[in-house]
């Protein structure tokens, strides 16, 4: 019998992942390149030149699932800030279309969420929101090892609730306008260049997120500064997760997620700001790393060819 293979691909502004996976989801190999940034048409031939490569590598025509960066709406056009060449367009039917297979697609976050839902710490619980921390701030929420679908596929998208008022008014913080075209979305203050855009607020100074948390480190004052209110609005994010969606377990992934003071400190942020009788879910590190986005494209794509183990 032919062995069955998946492809898994995590698409990012600047980079583009194609991991294989054998049946069972064991990680075989992975390939990367740099996202082309010209036109649509050779953002897919990219990815078909990728597929092609795979398919020659591994003797195999190998399901296909895609992270991708953005929304992607009921329609499965994609609106992504990230890959501007790609909104508007159903990229998953077009990519089909050129390697004759099926693509199963998702927004990068939620792959990430789904990946962790059905690691060990994942299997355990009914409930699991998977949180990315890095260049931005999304994530999902898993209820029996399955992906929540909402009815815009616009659930998760935590980086993207308002800054607020009171923490706005508490560090005098300027009101920023968001990528995504609204203004004060918190994602421009959590993800990781958010830290750099704190400490420039509090110290007039610019430096890198990974200065920043070298100078925490060597008690610096404005760095130090600069981190505890970032802790705090991380706390208040994560509790307005948490009334949202009420996981038993949240799962942190991405940049962010390699800074121990903020992984430690986490639970104890959230707690001012849930009601005084509710209890913080464990915060813990994604299993799967950085090939968790690939690897829940994988497990999307899985699905809807009906690999089996």
């Amino acid at each position: 019998m032919t062995k069955q293979y998946i492809y898994g691909i995590d698409i990012g502004g600047s980079k583009i992942e194609l991991a294989v996976f054998d049946a069972s989801l064991k990680q075989l190999g992975s390939r990367r390149i740099a996202t082309p940034q010209t036109s649509y048409q050779d953002f897919l031939t990219a990815l078909v030149e990728m597929i092609s490569s795979a398919d020659h590598k591994y003797q195999c025509c190998g399901a296909v699932g895609i992270g991708m960066p953005g929304i992607i709406n009921a329609n499965q056009e994609v609106l992504s800030a990230n890959v501007p060449h790609a909104t508007g367009q159903n990229a998953a039917q077009d990519l089909a279309k050129l390697i004759n297979r099926p693509v199963a697609i998702e927004n990068d976050c939620r792959c990430f969420a789904l990946s962790e839902a059905k690691s060990t710490i994942g299997l355990q619980h009914t409930r699991v929101f998977g949180a990315i921390i890095g260049t931005g701030a999304g994530g999902g929420l898993c209820i029996d090892g399955e992906l929540y679908k909402s009815a815009q596929g616009i659930a998760g998208e935590y980086g993207h609730y308002s800054l607020s008022a009171v923490l706005q008014q508490k560090y005098q913080l300027p009101i920023l306008k968001c990528g995504c075209g609204l203004t004060g979305c918190v994602e421009s203050y959590i993800a990781g260049p958010g830290l750099a855009r704190i400490h420039w607020h509090f110290s007039g100074k610019e430096l890198t997120t990974f200065e920043i948390v070298e100078g925490l480190r060597k008690g610096d004052v404005f760095c130090q500064q600069s981190f505890a209110c970032y802790l705090d609005l991380m706390g208040s994010t994560f509790a307005a997760i948490i009334m949202a969606y009420d996981p038993e377990v949240i799962v942190i992934g991405g940049g962010m997620s390699l800074v121990n003071e903020l992984v430690s400190n986490l639970e104890e942020a959230i707690v001012p700001y849930v009601f005084a009788d509710i209890r913080v879910p464990k915060i813990v590190l994604a299993e799967f790393g950085d090939a968790s986005g690939a690897r829940g494209a994988a497990i999307l794509a899985k699905a809807q060819v009906g690999v089996l183990s």
